[in-house]
Order: C-alpha cells, then sequence, then structure tokens
C-alpha cells in the first residue's frame, strides 16, 4: 500500500460527501481523467482504506423499533465471531469489536427484545453478560481530518508508504509500514490466539 497522495486525499473526501458522485466529476476536480480515478479507487479497495459503499438507513425512523446500545461481554476467543455476527443481524446499525473481548452494537429493534435478538444472531453460550441501554441521540461524523488521511501502521504506528504490507488476522485486514512490523504482529496474534485458545478449552 502507497502512502496516501494529496490526490487520494481529495478522492476520498469527494467520496465522503457523495459515494454515488460519478467518477468523472471527480476526475474533473482532481485533474485526471475518469479511468484513472477509477483505478485510484480500486487501489484504495484493495488496500482496505475504503471498506465499502452503503446506504447509512437509520432504522430508528421506522415504527416500532427502539434504538438500543448493546454492551455484550464475551467468552475469551469467541469476540471475533459474535462481532461478525451482530455486524449481519438484522437490525444493527453500528458494531464495535474491543481488545477486551466486548462488542458493542447500536441496534433498533422491535420492542426492544434484545434476548430474542441475540439468540437469533448468534450463539448466546458465548455470552458471559450484557448490558442495555436506550439511545436518546446520536450521531455519525466519520470526519475526515487532514491528521487522519494517513495509512498507520497497526504495529507501531508510523505510516505506512510503498515500502508497506498488509494481511489478515481474523478476518480483519492490517497495514503495516515494513515486513518486520508485520512478522512482530503475527507472532503477537499467534500467541494470543493461542492464549484465549487455552482459556476456552
Amino acid at each position: 500500500m502507497h502512502d496516501l497522495d494529496d490526490t487520494d486525499r481529495k478522492i476520498l473526501r469527494l467520496l465522503h460527501a457523495d459515494a454515488r458522485r460519478p467518477y468523472s466529476e471527480i476526475a474533473d476536480e482532481v485533474g485526471l481523467s475518469g479511468p484513472a480515478v477509477s483505478d485510484r479507487v480500486s487501489r484504495l479497495r484493495e488496500a482496505g482504506v475504503i471498506e465499502r459503499f452503503t446506504v447509512d438507513v437509520d432504522r430508528s425512523a421506522f415504527a416500532d423499533r427502539v434504538p438500543l446500545l448493546v454492551d455484550v461481554t464475551v467468552e475469551p476467543g469467541h469476540a471475533t465471531a459474535v462481532y461478525a455476527s451482530l455486524r449481519e443481524a438484522e437490525g444493527t446499525q453500528h458494531v464495535y469489536r474491543s481488545a477486551d473481548a466486548r462488542v458493542v452494537a447500536h441496534a433498533s429493534l422491535p420492542n426492544a427484545d434484545v434476548e430474542s435478538w441475540l439468540a437469533d444472531a448468534l450463539d448466546t453460550t458465548v455470552v458471559a453478560d450484557y448490558d442495555v441501554s436506550i439511545i436518546a441521540a446520536s450521531d455519525w461524523t466519520n470526519d475526515l481530518a487532514d491528521a487522519d488521511l494517513a495509512v498507520a501502521c497497526a504495529e507501531c504506528g508510523n505510516t505506512v508508504t510503498d515500502e508497506g504490507t498488509s494481511a489478515r488476522f481474523g478476518g480483519d485486514r492490517y497495514r503495516f509500514c515494513c515486513p518486520t512490523c508485520e512478522a512482530r504482529f503475527a507472532e503477537r496474534y499467534e500467541e494470543l490466539a493461542e492464549e484465549a485458545g487455552g482459556s476456552a478449552g
């Protein structure tokens, strides 16, 4: 993955403002041809900088839906699977996975029936506990400040340049500034996975 240049940043900002904007319009804004913009967007997607183009539907706007924050404490070794299941569950708007085996989902559910929702979405035997809060207000800003438009190494935090690498661990893509950082991260990841597997066994 190459370091992001000014043109990449302009393209990201334009897509952030309107993900349906035609490449021909973006090309006029950044001084490239439409195919050149398409190539850059493809590279950004391959590198994991752009994950997807989607419609952000506010499910809480529908009748009989209650907006909730569901904080799930997961048994060791199962956080990734629970995260993936809740990401695909009906009613989920946003979902987050923390390093301490917690998964937090913003969901809009009929009648606030969290117990049935969890049972339909995943194997509840791996759920140690969960807390539910009704959401009074929420906003999704996803700001693209200049300081944020640089790809950071998952191991050391340095900027990823042309010498950088990327790899998938546990279904997630990580980017590294060099092969050494990737190797260190892989070693730590494997150690944590073995510890989690031992705890679950």
